[in-house]
């Protein structure tokens, strides 16, 4: 039992009764008017024309690389991250792509855009940017180089809900986003996620990925445009999809938990404030670019690989605070056996990710911290 879990139990009493409200009161589970409800209400928030429900952030994931592969052919490489989700990379890998690794920026835990750069070639489709544990990851310069080589700008912001950049909240800038509502993130519908765009036609393709490929999940433009005379009308498979639809249960949930959202995210962005503020900067790394984050993890990366993450592991333990080591993902993606038997590229070296994949971890940031709870941790952290 920790006394300082990575997220305190974020289903309401008020989620419940709702939740149980509409099951007594309906006949309709599956995807149906509440995800609908749900996902106009998410595009109201985020600033998007579209957005599309669907059963997880991984799910979020596979749909947009397969989207890519729609628009830009089979084949050829993206670009991502190795600190990030490991579904930013499997999701490359099963949708046929190659997935391209360059390192990160320490101040951000975002790919780097000059090491972007460097990695473009003939064959690059796209650009996965993971906004990791909630910092702000996007750039003028990421976005230009997206523009200049006309690729699709993937952000993944399942662990960012309400970070910004220049007022605009990520997820709203790249080409589509993902987010996830699993049970640990900003906000749960326990388990969903969501594909965001300002793109007709990539919302038409994410409608029907998720939905086994069918056209009637689409408009009726799009409904028209893949018609055959031969082939029935409710039953036409445009795109080779999956079964990634949520639930109206999900979406029941989602629809109270965004109402508190907003103040949510704001007890996390002063929590990382008094956490950064208190933390010794001898000792860990507190530099990061804070504005517009929106953090759901406090991170902690050690300055020096000097023996010190067994000690910090161990006051971690004896204050009974839940952690885990690596950050975002569990630290480098690269580094992980499941890669072993596929085909990837690393351009440049990795050493950034590979010092934060070694030296850093992160623990819970939940809006029901207490300033003197962080405080207190934070002064024996700085004992070790």
């Amino acid at each position: 039992m920790f006394n300082w879990p990575l997220i305190n139990d974020n289903i309401s009493e008020n989620d419940k009764k709702v939740l149980a409200d509409f099951i007594l009161n309906t006949n309709r589970f599956t995807n149906g008017p509440k995800v609908k409800e749900f996902e106009k209400a998410w595009s109201k928030w985020l600033g998007t024309k579209y957005s599309v429900m669907v059963g997880s952030g991984a799910s979020a994931n596979y749909i947009t690389t397969s989207i890519v592969r729609e628009f830009k052919g089979q084949g050829g490489e993206i670009i991502v991250p190795p600190i990030g989700w490991v579904s930013d990379v499997s999701a490359v890998i099963n949708t046929g792509f190659t997935p391209v690794f360059v390192d990160v920026d320490l101040e951000t835990l975002a790919i780097s855009p000059d090491k972007v750069r460097e990695a473009i070639n003939e064959n690059t489709k796209a650009i996965v940017l993971v906004h990791a544990l909630g910092f702000n990851g996007i750039n003028d310069e990421l976005i230009k180089i997206a523009e200049e080589n006309d690729l699709i700008l993937i952000e993944d912001c399942c662990e960012s809900h309400g970070a910004t950049y220049k007022g605009e909240k990520v997820g709203a800038i790249g080409d589509m986003s993902c987010f996830s509502f699993y049970f640990g993130h900003h906000m749960t519908t326990i388990e969903g996620g969501m594909i965001s765009t300002d793109h007709f036609e990539i919302a038409e393709m994410a409608r029907m990925f998720r939905s086994h490929g069918m056209t009637r999940e689409a408009s009726a433009l799009t409904q028209r445009r893949y018609a055959k005379p031969d082939v029935n009308p409710l039953f036409t498979f445009a795109v080779p999809g999956y079964n990634m639809r949520s639930t109206e249960l999900n979406a029941v949930i989602g629809l109270e938990q965004i109402n508190r959202l907003d103040d949510n995210i704001a007890a996390r962005c002063k929590n990382l404030d008094i956490w950064l503020k208190n933390l010794d900067p001898n000792l860990f790394f507190v530099d990061y670019l804070v504005e517009g984050s929106s953090n759901y993890a406090l991170p902690l990366i050690l300055k020096e690989n000097n023996h010190s993450m067994k000690q910090v592991c161990e006051i971690l333990e004896e204050e009974k605070v839940e952690y885990r080591l690596g950050t975002a993902g569990g630290g480098n993606q690269a580094r992980q056996p499941y890669l072993e038997r596929y085909d990837f590229k690393v351009v440049g070296d990795l050493d950034v990710t590979n010092y934060i994949h070694d030296c850093g971890l992160y623990i819970g940031n939940h809006p029901e911290l207490e300033e003197q709870q962080i405080i207190d941790l934070c002064r024996r952290l700085n004992n070790v």
